[in-house]
């Protein structure tokens, strides 16, 4: 988990040097710009795997402690009988187990940054003694009295309802209000999923990093993407790119490849055969007139000689024809090994040109 965990990181890093296609993910980028170089204390708020960790970590590296330490530390993860010492330290024979004296983590993070992420699991008598050090800045060790005092900004990190929380007894409200200073929401991914074509990018450079062939991904596959609800958010992402990476790697994915959940989405498939049926009746004519506009191309092939036939029910031909040239575009670049140049040759274009077209349909 932390593995996976420092991939969503680094790949959301990454994400804040690019321009983002959502009005949502600009305005995070606006808040974590505000609040950055105050040590104010902040709420950040967010379902499971949207990326409440990242934000944090963006905070602390644009912030003047960014030299010092992060520190990170998961509330739900650690039994509360455990957390106190986790949190403060303990001294030597403090408790069955302490065979030498430990730090925790305040003390690990001094002058940096300490992240309590899910802090909604905490308990309450852990609730109490953290309030007591963000309001004195000061706390001891489990088994010593000697008072130890810190600098630390602190954020948390929710996917709770603490409001309800707080009516049904089980947060306490001092706690609540004094760190809910400067609130984050950081927004589901089915709430911005024009930016999932950047987040694909971000993580496939990663596994080519680590030297995995990464696959392409048809206009098909990329609607049946940005349609899906992904309750799993970035982390979902994240983890079907790697699987992909692994099952179709350096091929290309279409629709019906996709895990049966993204196939439902209410759009019209086709059989995968059909599909490349039509795309490579229509090849010929493509490659030998590539200058002209794909529309008029293809639309002056007849349906006879093994063309595909209209289908009775009719079709979405601007989608259709994404599909075509998408599959140009990336059967080029596979034949020129990535290079854009020379598949830009292949196909009679301007670099610029299918630089593009590249980005208009997701070609990654």
């Amino acid at each position: 988990m932390q593995q996976n965990n420092k991939l969503i990181s680094d790949g959301y890093d990454l994400v804040a040097k690019k321009t983002m296609e959502s009005a949502a993910m600009r305005d995070l980028d606006e808040l974590i710009s505000q609040v950055s170089t105050f040590d104010t204390l902040v709420l950040i708020r967010g379902e499971s795997g949207s990326g409440k960790e990242v934000v944090a970590r963006r905070i602390h590296n644009a912030s003047p402690r960014a030299g010092k330490a992060f520190v990170p530390v998961n509330c739900g993860a650690i039994p509360a009988d455990l957390l106190e010492s986790e949190l403060f330290g303990h001294e030597k024979g403090a408790f069955t187990g302490a065979i030498a004296t430990r730090q925790g983590r305040f003390e690990l993070a001094e002058g940096g940054t300490l992240f309590l992420d899910e802090i909604g699991d905490m308990s309450l008598p852990m609730q109490v003694k953290l309030l007591r050090v963000l309001q004195e800045r000061c706390f001891e060790r489990v088994g010593s009295n000697d008072t130890k005092h810190c600098n630390v900004r602190i954020l948390a990190a929710t996917h709770r309802n603490l409001e309800e929380m707080v009516k049904e007894g089980t947060f306490r409200e001092d706690l609540f209000y004094r760190l809910d200073v400067f609130p984050i929401e950081v927004p589901a991914l089915r709430e911005h999923t024009e930016d999932v074509a950047t987040l694909m990018s971000l993580f496939m450079e990663r596994l080519e990093a680590k030297g995995m062939r990464t696959p392409r991904f048809s206009a098909s596959a990329m609607r049946a993407l940005k349609l899906y609800g992904w309750p799993g958010n970035i982390r979902e992402l994240e983890n079907l790119m790697e699987r992909l990476a692994i099952t179709h790697a350096g091929k290309l994915v279409s629709m019906n490849d996709l895990p049966k959940q993204f196939r439902s989405m209410g759009m019209v498939e086709f059989e995968v055969d059909q599909e490349r049926e039509g795309q490579d009746a229509l090849m010929t004519a493509l490659l030998a007139r590539p200058c002209e506009d794909d529309v008029e191309v293809a639309l002056s092939v007849e349906p006879s000689n093994g063309k595909p036939p209209l289908p009775a029910e009719g079709i979405d031909l601007k989608s259709y024809l994404q599909d075509i040239e998408q599959w140009f575009i990336s059967e080029a670049l596979r034949k020129e090994e990535g290079v854009i140049t020379r598949a830009a040759q292949l196909l009679g274009l301007q670099r610029t040109t299918l630089a593009e077209k590249m980005k208009k349909l997701g070609v990654l």
